[in-house]
């Protein structure tokens, strides 16, 4: 099984995970680079993506898993041909022989955005530090059996706050992506709860890195 790591910016954020999975199957197809497809009734093509992405979501650090059928290039060639069949946003940035069990990914950086119509309420650094400086903070899951209360502290291995400009705040964080995880936005929807005051009119996330349990760039 061979790994790519891609980045999907720009407009292509808006692409569903779905039709992510379409794209790279026409772009391998398109590219001369035939997949393997699984056993059974309804054989499909051997990708999969290690942590499938919220539309809207920009990221540097996706890993997509495939498997090719026949005689396999170099992995700067498969790189290449990819790249040139795939639309604008969708980039592959190098293609692995061998991978990381997708078991050890542990941690996933990533940065919030916090955009304000009119400026950056005045207290609002010092607000959402003590927010996340707290022992406990709790927001709303939704799970397969209803929504419940989530703690999401302990899922926060560190956060930065800044003020980018006269509009904007960002956070700079560390957090549990795998077993259990936490989805970056439910550190927003913490604010809109618990500090309505500081609640952003718009919001960008992008994701940076991945981690694995001992702190190493995942790959």
């Amino acid at each position: 099984m061979l790994r790519l790591l891609f980045e999907k910016t720009g407009r292509a954020v808006w692409i569903s995970h779905l039709d992510l999975m379409r794209l790279f199957q026409r772009a391998f197809k398109r590219a001369d680079l035939p997949l393997t497809h699984t056993q059974g009734f309804n054989p499909r093509p051997s990708v999969s993506i290690a942590m499938p992405l919220s539309v809207g979501v920009e990221s540097k650090c996706e890993l997509l898993d495939f498997e090719l059928d026949g005689v396999c290039p170099g992995t700067d060639e498969i790189c290449t041909r990819l790249n040139e069949k795939l639309v604008e946003g969708v980039r592959v940035l190098k293609v692995y022989a061998q991978g990381e069990k997708i078991k050890n990914l542990a941690y996933l950086q990533c940065t919030l955005q916090l955009v304000y119509d009119t400026a950056v309420p005045d207290d609002a650094i010092c607000a959402i530090e003590n927010l996340f400086a707290a022992p406990e903070l709790l927001v709303v899951k939704k799970t397969k059996n209803g929504p419940v209360e989530q703690n999401i502290i302990p899922l926060i291995k560190s956060a930065k706050i800044a003020r980018a400009d006269a509009q904007t705040v960002t956070i700079d964080a560390m957090i549990c992506c795998q077993n259990p995880s936490l989805n970056p936005m439910q550190m927003v929807a913490a604010i809109q709860r618990h500090i309505p005051d500081c609640a952003p009119n718009e919001v960008k996330c992008i994701r940076q890195e991945i981690y694995s349990i001992n702190n190493e760039v995942f790959r």
